[in-house]
Order: C-alpha cells, then sequence, then structure tokens
C-alpha cells in the first residue's frame, strides 16, 4: 500500500472560505439537502456542494498520471466507486478506447447527468455493495467517495473494493493532519461521516485487508 497523490494539485487550486460555510448559512440544513445527492448537491447553490460541477477537462491530467504509473492497457477493466457524473472515468476513455469501464454511484442525478459517452456504463448502486464477482478489475479507483459512509459501512466497502480488484486500487479520501485541517474539514464537508487521521485512515485499510494505494485530500 503506497501513497500516490493523483488529485492533490486540483484540490489545492480551490479557494474556500471556511468561516462563511458556517457563518453564512444554516450548516444543519445544508447538509441535509446535499446528502440527498441530487440536484442541489451537484449543480444548486454553492452552500449545498459544487454549486455546479460541469464537464471543463480537469480530469484529464490526472486520468493520464493514473494510466501511466498503473500501466494500464488499452482493454483493461477499471471501476470508478463513487463515479457520480464520471468525469475522471470518462478521460480514463478516452485515453484507453477499448477499456471495459463501470461506474456506480449513490447519485440517480449524478448518474443521469453523466458525460454521454459513458453513461451506458454506470450503474446505481452502493460501495459496500458491489455487484460484481470476484477479481473483476484490473484497475479500481474511489475519489472523495468513502469518508460519506458511517464506519460499518465504511468497513464493507473497504473490503469489497478488495474483493472485486485483480490487480490494483486507489482509494482517496478527506483527512486531517492538525487541528486547523480538522476544524476547516468540519466547517467545509457537508456529506462526510468519518472523520480520521490519516494513521486512522491506513489502520482501517489495513484491518480490512486492503492492500491498494491511497491519498487523503486535506483543507489547509
Amino acid at each position: 500500500m503506497s501513497y500516490q497523490p493523483f488529485v492533490t494539485k486540483l484540490h489545492t487550486k480551490t479557494k474556500r472560505d471556511y468561516v462563511a460555510r458556517v457563518n453564512e448559512f444554516d450548516k444543519a440544513k445544508c447538509a441535509e439537502v446535499a446528502k440527498q445527492f441530487e440536484y442541489d448537491y451537484w449543480d444548486g447553490e454553492r452552500q449545498y456542494g459544487f454549486g455546479g460541477y460541469h464537464y471543463d477537462g480537469r480530469w484529464e491530467s490526472v486520468a493520464r498520471e493514473m494510466v501511466d504509473y498503473y500501466n494500464l492497457r488499452d482493454g483493461d477493466s477499471i471501476l470508478d466507486v463513487g463515479c457520480g457524473k464520471a468525469f475522471l472515468l470518462y478521460e480514463l476513455k478516452k485515453l484507453l478506447p477499448n477499456s471495459k469501464v463501470s461506474g456506480i454511484d449513490i447519485s440517480k442525478y449524478g448518474i443521469e447527468n453523466a458525460k454521454e459517452e459513458v453513461k451506458d456504463f454506470l450503474i446505481h448502486g452502493q460501495a459496500q455493495e458491489l455487484p460484481f464477482e470476484d477479481n473483476s478489475f484490473d484497475l479500481v479507483i474511489s475519489n472523495t467517495t468513502l469518508h460519506n459512509l458511517k464506519i460499518h459501512d465504511l468497513f464493507k466497502a473497504v473490503t469489497e473494493i478488495e474483493r472485486v480488484k485483480r490487480k490494483q486500487a486507489w482509494i482517496c479520501v478527506e483527512s486531517y493532519r492538525n487541528e486547523k485541517e480538522k476544524v476547516n474539514l468540519m466547517y467545509w464537508q457537508l456529506t462526510c461521516e468519518s472523520f480520521y487521521s490519516p494513521e486512522e485512515w491506513e489502520w482501517i485499510y489495513k484491518t480490512n485487508g486492503y492492500s491498494g494505494d491511497h491519498e487523503f485530500i486535506y483543507f489547509e
């Protein structure tokens, strides 16, 4: 299990007003709306989530790094757990046109508004109950999804990712290294259920037999 920071560069480009998130809005009500993972979360006002999550090509560089690092070949199978609108999966499919891509997400709205080119490869479902056979995918990825699960479902999801991967996997979650980052995370997050330090996340991975790679994003 190694640390592979594919998305940190994108994450740190966004400027966030952490205090405004709790001072200017009813944070509890915003979280209730966000946790429905429907229109407001993806394309509504910023206090409910993304504030409009549209394709802009930002995930192309991440896809290229993944293809290079994992030595992916055209024809390999790739699963995105928590794919959302599947922009990253689309970029991977562009680079590997003959790859067998699949995505799963809890948000029906996200899937319905995904990139048309990969929409037929997406299904509605849960990370803790992946409807795939053992050792089905050459690469399984999960980008900023698993921290949205409570501990019992989180354990199941990590186990499921390990079960369906044939070769490699990568999980990215929100985390914190100090009290400032912990407070910023709590101010900013809307859907997070699992708040853990890197050491705790690594313990969770090892406890559940996860052997893939990982990354953390921090709210500095």
